[in-house]
Formats: structure tokens, C-alpha cells, sequence
């Protein structure tokens, strides 16, 4: 069975479905956060882990994670143990891009009504030739990727560069890194301020759906 960690008001007309990335669990700094973001957004977050970073917390053992392809079916399972109404999936990097890869065919089963990507990892950094895109050049779910204008696992300059599907809509947040964090000296943003951002625009755009 699935652990779900749920935040935000139990009436909301959706619900944002979250997975963490590579190497934070479901309780790091950067998923409070965002959800706490979305939650100010008037969104029901619920937040899980996969069975790898449950794992670490029982044994301390730091392994590599699956990789993404690996992780299909756990997403699927947490879709289907949360039972929500008006869903939208994602998550932060790496689970973000999981719930990508299988958003098209949850939309298709009426499971989903969009994708919000938190920090997508459009390549490893420092290896700006092994796109993660192919995917995404298709995608026909309503999608929403937050990413930071600076980061290493893509960048504005480099997006800009990339076939997308016309279903995708890019927030960029300036300075941001890939938790969506500005340096405030350099940008004249807060964290803060970006956090308000994500919950605003988020609000507006699942309003469209």
C-alpha cells in the first residue's frame, strides 16, 4: 500500500498527486515547499515515495534509483490507491518526468485531467545531448513544467531549442536553480516570491483545464 503525506484543504476541487526526485524523499525541504505552495494555491496535495527512498529510510542505505522506466508501475499503483477526483500528477525532477511517461495513457482511462512538472530534467547536467524530450514532443496531456531559468538539468536558453508539444506550458522563473530557487542579491527574487508565483500561475492554468 501506498503512504500518502496530504496537505491542503480537503474540500479542493483538485488534487495534485506528487512524487519526489532522485535523491530527496517526499519530506525534503524543496517538496514542503511546493506543496505548501500549491496548498496556498487552494490545491489537496498528496505526496508518496517510491519503494527505493522508502527503503533508505528503514536501512540508511544510499542506492541509485531505479531508473525512470522503473517506476511506472509504482505511479500507476499511487493513481490508483488515491481515487481522487479532478487529478493532476507530477512531481519534483525525477518524478516529475515518471508521471510524464505515463501521463497520456491516464489521461486516456479519464484518471487525469493534467500533468504540472516541478523542475524538469530535460538532460542530466553537464550532458546537454541526452535529452529526456522524445516523449514529450507528443504529449497530449495539459501539461505544466515550473522550471528555473538556470537550470543545469535545462535552462531557458536550452528549452528554447527543443520540440515540445503545443500542450506544454513553461513557467520560468528567473535565476531560478532546480528547485526553482533565485539568488536574491543576483536577481532581486526570493524564494518566497517564487513559491507565490508557482501557486498563482498553477491556480490559473489548472483553471483552464
Amino acid at each position: 500500500m501506498t503512504s500518502f503525506l496530504i496537505s491542503g484543504p480537503e474540500t479542493a476541487s483538485f488534487t495534485v498527486l506528487l512524487a519526489h526526485g532522485a535523491g530527496g524523499a517526499m519530506d525534503s525541504a524543496s517538496m514542503t515547499d511546493l506543496s505548501k505552495a500549491l496548498a496556498d494555491g487552494g490545491f489537496k496535495v498528496a505526496r508518496f515515495e517510491f519503494a527505493y527512498m522508502a527503503q533508505r529510510r528503514q536501512t540508511g542505505a544510499v542506492k541509485p534509483p531505479p531508473r525512470a522506466d522503473h517506476l511506472l508501475g509504482e505511479y500507476r499503483a499511487a493513481i490508483g490507491e488515491l481515487n481522487a477526483g479532478n487529478l493532476v500528477i507530477g512531481g519534483k525532477s525525477m518524478g516529475g518526468r515518471v508521471a510524464s511517461m505515463i501521463a497520456d495513457e491516464t489521461l486516456a482511462a479519464k484518471k487525469i485531467r493534467g500533468l504540472l512538472c516541478l523542475g524538469y530534467p530535460f538532460h542530466p547536467p553537464g550532458k546537454p545531448d541526452q535529452l529526456r524530450t522524445a516523449h514529450l514532443e507528443s504529449l497530449q496531456t495539459p501539461t505544466l513544467i515550473c522550471q528555473g531559468t538556470r537550470d543545469p538539468f535545462g535552462s531557458r536558453e536550452e528549452v528554447a531549442t527543443y520540440s515540445l508539444s503545443d500542450q506544454i506550458d513553461l513557467l520560468w522563473l528567473e535565476d531560478g536553480d532546480h528547485d526553482l530557487k533565485p539568488r536574491k542579491k543576483i536577481s532581486g527574487y526570493s524564494a518566497g516570491d517564487h513559491m507565490r508565483r508557482l501557486s498563482e500561475y498553477t491556480a490559473a492554468w489548472v483553471g483552464r483545464l
